[in-house]
């Protein structure tokens, strides 16, 4: 494939790179296989619905990265990532789902003819598309090899964007409004759940202008009423009530770039208790945005949030955010630092984070969110710009 279709500037990748064998070189590390596919995708450009098989990208010390996966997807490789050909290898179809064989039985094959049968080869042990079946044949295989683990390696140092992927964090954010305010305005009693939601899908997707959408890693969460108490409730059929707050979390997607936001409509007149924790919420997320400085930590976040509400008297427990960027499903979250107050990551400029400071209570939900950049100087930028309140409809 040419490096002209690729995402980004091989200089970008070659920092991608870069950094990442800086960590595997203080981990001892003499080959890295990486299956996350935000992980895949972030050092070799490879973008595809493919993860449902085993797949991944081995990284040597030397040389391009080498993508691996099942024979048709291959294809797709060659198609999306910035290396050559050479560099790209597909296990024959007989290994999908079979009780006989194994694809790590082939993957073994690629790490005896790197070398790295005899070294410590690193792999993503807590990952959701690293299977323990997956991990016992390979070690059977390399029985020479310490298979080291190497669990979100590559997600910390993808924690600071470059200016390139700032750019496409921007362009998920136009989206992103774009859903938000296509979800309030088509909001309604008698409305069902199921035709708003393909309302948002239909914003999301044709995107904004020359900015065009793609799927989000997190389907759209739409609860009402007593559903809206919970935190990752989709949606069904039931028609949308007056009396009822609906909150929203939602995210624009750019080539795989996420911007999420979050924000809530009430049908009728909200109940006093919830336009006091809108106020003390807002005040708090201000407070937030303000401790959200270079130099900080994320922790300084999540406490001076916390501190607001807990003058307003408003217990609220759990973190308040996560680093965003390049996602595949089942997760926008980067699972690296987290906003909470035993997080003491120090901010540094170009983090981008999902400021989350929503409250869940006994009977309603609020989620008012925001897509949050490190600057050199001063608070974090919020990247969207839709009003920061409980939208009211009567």
């Amino acid at each position: 494939m040419a490096q002209e279709h690729a995402p980004f500037s091989r200089a970008e990748y070659d920092r991608r790179i870069g950094l990442t064998r800086a960590a595997m070189q203080a981990a001892g590390l003499d080959l890295l296989f990486v299956t996350d596919p935000s992980n895949q995708a972030w050092l070799t450009g490879y973008d595809g619905w493919s993860f449902y098989v085993h797949q991944g990208v081995l990284l040597p010390m030397e040389g391009d990265p080498i993508w691996w996966g099942r024979y048709m997807d291959s294809i797709g490789a060659g198609r999306t990532c910035w290396m050559s050909a050479d560099t790209i290898h597909g296990y024959a179809d007989n290994y999908v789902q079979s009780t006989q064989r194994h694809p790590m039985q082939d993957l073994a094959r690629h790490i005896r003819a790197l070398g790295g049968d005899k070294g410590r080869v690193g792999v993503e042990m807590d990952n959701y598309y690293y299977s323990a079946k997956a991990h016992a044949v390979l070690a059977e295989e390399l029985p020479g090899a310490a298979l080291v683990d190497a669990t979100a390696l590559v997600n910390w140092q993808r924690l600071i964007k470059s200016e390139e992927e700032i750019g496409f964090i921007r362009k998920a954010a136009r989206i992103s409004e774009k859903v938000v305010r296509t979800a309030i305005e088509k909001a309604e009693p008698g409305l069902r759940k199921n035709d708003l939601v393909a309302e948002i899908f239909h914003a999301g997707i044709t995107g904004v202008d020359d900015i065009w959408g793609d799927y989000p890693a997190i389907v759209p969460l739409t609860p009402s009423g007593l559903d809206a108490t919970a935190a990752h409730l989709t949606w069904n059929g039931d028609k949308m009530r007056a009396g009822e707050a609906t909150f929203f979390e939602l995210s624009g997607c750019y080539r795989r770039y996420h911007a999420p936001l979050c924000r809530t409509v009430f049908l009728g007149k909200p109940p006093q208790e919830m336009l006091d924790a809108e106020q003390a919420q807002i005040e708090g997320i201000e407070a937030g945005l303000d401790a959200a400085r270079a130099g900080n930590r994320t922790c300084d976040i999540a406490n001076a949030f916390i501190g607001v509400l807990n003058k307003h008297g408003i217990k609220r427990e759990g973190r308040c955010g996560y680093p965003i960027g390049l996602s595949y499903p089942p997760d926008w979250g980067e699972r690296t630092a987290s906003i909470r107050a035993e997080d003491t990551t120090v901010l540094q400029p170009g983090m981008t984070f999902h400021f989350m400071p929503a409250l869940w209570m006994d009977t309603w939900g609020l989620e008012t969110t925001e897509t949050i950049l490190i600057t050199p100087d001063g608070p974090a930028q919020a990247l969207c710009n839709v009003e920061r309140k409980l939208f009211v409809k009567p």
